[in-house]
């Protein structure tokens, strides 16, 4: 248990930060799976839409630190690559 002032701010802080990180997450990981159901479904139009909603969060996931940023392009090349392969 944090004894000083200061210590108990922090325990604050980093409780508040893991709410708005672990919110963040979540965020993220809701519209990747909007596009995982989307390629599932065979749809490329969809996935497509749904791709292009879900790069910019998961973009700024990364800008925040919640994922690296090479994680999130990864990401956003796979499944791109897979929309691709629908039309195929």
């Amino acid at each position: 248990m944090a004894n000083t002032v200061s210590a108990k701010k922090m325990t604050r802080k980093i409780a508040k930060r893991t709410e708005i990180n672990r919110s963040r997450r979540s965020r993220m990981r809701t519209f990747v799976r909007k596009v995982e159901e989307a390629i599932a479904s065979g749809n490329q139009t969809e996935a497509a839409a749904a791709l292009r909603a879900a790069e910019p969060e998961m973009m700024r996931a990364a800008q925040k630190g919640i994922v690296h940023k090479n994680t999130a392009s990864r990401k956003v090349s796979r499944l791109a690559s897979r929309i691709k392969t629908l039309s195929a």
